[in-house]
Formats: C-alpha cells, sequence, structure tokens
C-alpha cells in the first residue's frame, strides 16, 4: 500500500526545476560547486520531498542557526533533522547519505517550503551549519554520513528499531551509486534481508559517475540490481527522471521481508547541455576562464521562469 498520497508530476517538475536553477546561480555566484548532482538527483529528490515521503512540518528556523558546538553539558545537539519534521511512531524518517550533495539538498528543502533561501548567504561559511559537506547539524541532515555508505547501516538501524516497536513510519534513504564500491554497503543489505527489514527503501541516483570520472573506469558495479538481489534485497531499475516510474517502484512494488532499493538511472547533465562539454569530468564544477563563467552565466539568464 502506498505511504501517502503520490506526488504530482507537475508539482515534481516545478521542485526539480527549482533545484537545477537555484544550484546553477549558486554555482555561478560562487565560482564553482556541485551541479552534475542536481542535474541527476532533481527528480528523485523532489519525487521524495514533493509527497512520496509522509513527514511532519519542520521544526527548525527557517534561516539556520550558527554552530553552536560539539553536543556537551549545557550545550544541545543541533539536529539537521528537525527539517523534515517529528520524530512521530506514524511518519517517516529520511536520512541523507551523499554528503556531497548537500547544496542540492538544501535547494530541494527551499523548494519545498521547509528552509528559507537566504539560508544559502551562510553555505560554507566559518560558524554555520549550511555546511559545503553535510553533517549531523546540517539542514536535512539526521546524522553524519561519511565516509560514504555509513548512513545505509543507520537508517537500517533505524528501521529495525521501528518494526521491533511496531512503530508504523517508513524509513527512506537517499544513496550516491558510489557507496556500492563500498564493503559496508553490501553487508548491510545482507543484515536488512537477515533481519526482515522490509519498512525500508532507498533511492538510488545512479548516473555513473564520481570523481576520478565514469564509475565503470575506476571500479564497475553492475549489474546493480542482479547483485542486490543476490544479497536479498528488492531492486527496481527505473527512470530517475520520471516522477510516477519512481513512486511505482517505491511503493507498489515492495516485498514481505525485503529492503527496497529504486535505482534510478540518471543524467549527470541533465536540463544543463553546457555541462556535456565537460564530460567525463563532470563531478565538480570549478570554472577554466571567464569565458566559460559567462557561458554558464547566460545559460542561468536565458532560464525560463
Amino acid at each position: 500500500m502506498p505511504t501517502t498520497a503520490p506526488p504530482e508530476p507537475a508539482e515534481v517538475a516545478r521542485i526539480a526545476d527549482g533545484v537545477r536553477r537555484r544550484v546553477l546561480e549558486h554555482v555561478v555566484d560562487n565560482d564553482g560547486g556541485y551541479l552534475s548532482q542536481a542535474c541527476s538527483a532533481a527528480e528523485m529528490l523532489g519525487t521524495l520531498y514533493g509527497g512520496l515521503m509522509r513527514l511532519g512540518p519542520p521544526e527548525a528556523p527557517m534561516v539556520p542557526e550558527p554552530f553552536a558546538g560539539t553536543p556537551g553539558p549545557g550545550r544541545r545537539h543541533q539536529s539537521g533533522g528537525a527539517y523534515n519534521g517529528p520524530r512521530d511512531p506514524q511518519l517517516d524518517r529520511f536520512v541523507f547519505s551523499p554528503a556531497h550533495y548537500a547544496l542540492v539538498l538544501y535547494a530541494t528543502l527551499i523548494e519545498v517550503g521547509r528552509l528559507a533561501p537566504e539560508a544559502l548567504e551562510r553555505f560554507n561559511a566559518d560558524g554555520s551549519t549550511v555546511e559545503m559537506i553535510g553533517a549531523e547539524h546540517s539542514p536535512g541532515f539526521e546524522t553524519t554520513t561519511g565516509s560514504l555508505a555509513q548512513a545505509l547501516s543507520y537508517a537500517g538501524g533505524v528501521a529495525l528499531a521501528r518494526k521491533l516497536k511496531d512503530e508504523t513510519g517508513h524509513v527512506w534513504v537517499f544513496l550516491s551509486d558510489g557507496e556500492f564500491q563500498e564493503g559496508q554497503t553490501w553487508e548491510t543489505i545482507a543484515a536488512l534481508s537477515h533481519h526482515g527489514i522490509d519498512n525500508l527503501t532507498a533511492l538510488v541516483d545512479v548516473n555513473g559517475q564520481q570523481c576520478d570520472g565514469p564509475m565503470d573506469g575506476v571500479m564497475a558495479i553492475e549489474p546493480l540490481a542482479r547483485r542486490i538481489e543476490a544479497f536479498g534485497g528488492v531492486a527496481h531499475d527505473v527512470d530517475g527522471h520520471d516522477p510516477d516510474a519512481i513512486v511505482a517502484a517505491a511503493d507498489d512494488q515492495r516485498r514481505p521481508g525485503s529492503p527496497t532499493f529504486v535505482l534510478g538511472r540518471t543524467d549527470p547533465c541533465r536540463g544543463i547541455d553546457l555541462l556535456q562539454e565537460r564530460a567525463p569530468l563532470l563531478h565538480y564544477v570549478r570554472f577554466s576562464s571567464a569565458e566559460e563563467k559567462a557561458r554558464y552565466a547566460t545559460t542561468l539568464e536565458e532560464w525560463s521562469p
């Protein structure tokens, strides 16, 4: 049964378009940033926040407070997860794994009204929680997740606890495909299967890119769906830019006793064709010249509102 009313494709498209434009604007204004991740992940995150997840209202200030310091006596813990609403047994939990996608997550939170646009003015500034690489105090992040592949283990523990306590809320995880180069991911899938964790669904941005270039030139992970199935999970390959396909795989094709993985096959240049000139090195945009920056600025100016 679906966890909530399915998101409207038009709303997902609005969120995704806004995320790409907002991240492009940030990259132009700050001479660089993680842009291809916005191109590939925008519809998947738009689908999650557009209605696939059952979340309550945010419980954190729209403009994040400065970092208060390490939790201790007289110093409270700042949880970025508060932007995803209260920890209610009937509501869902969201664990965001690829911390270098932080800018994309912040842009998504802004597009769905959980974070103020002014929050990006504090991006990567000293003393800010709006970090370039998200941590447990950063908006939208429930926990620190790096090195890559640690968030799935964390989410699995949350899901097991929720089953033991008969909580009805689901656990959602967002992963990057590079995390399947890590042994901890495969150990976790085996453990999730062993414990019958079927209240966890992972959406995976399979864009084929990592910091050293195309993933298949570093360490291949395919056939990814078959490998996940071999470790006891359920895996569905879908078009990661198609919200209906994402919802169908995430909600309608679960198997009792097994975790679900929605493998969104995505385009790291989606919506910003200019990025194709940088292929195959798409992980981070750092302008090589004033002329290149001007071309990206022109693309931004020509963006349809």
